[in-house]
């Protein structure tokens, strides 16, 4: 498989698609989970779990949330 270099936003975008798929299919959809699923698909570069809990974190996707609610501040 060829290997693309992607940018900051689509990394985003592909750690937010992963997590929402193991979310709707009940698996565990921390980090180690989402990086390992990104490890598998060949996905490069490949981030750190520091910065998929980052992402994570800025996208409203913790603690079993799928997304941003009315009333977030």
């Amino acid at each position: 498989m060829e290997n693309i270099s992607r940018s900051k936003e689509e990394i985003e975008e592909i750690v937010t698609m992963i997590r929402l798929n193991l979310y709707n299919h009940g698996l565990h959809c921390g980090p180690k989970e989402i990086r390992k699923k990104m490890d598998e698909y060949d996905e490069k570069p490949l981030p750190s779990e520091r910065t998929i809990s980052l992402i994570l974190a800025r996208q409203g996707l913790t603690h079993q949330r799928t997304g941003h609610y009315p009333g977030d501040s």
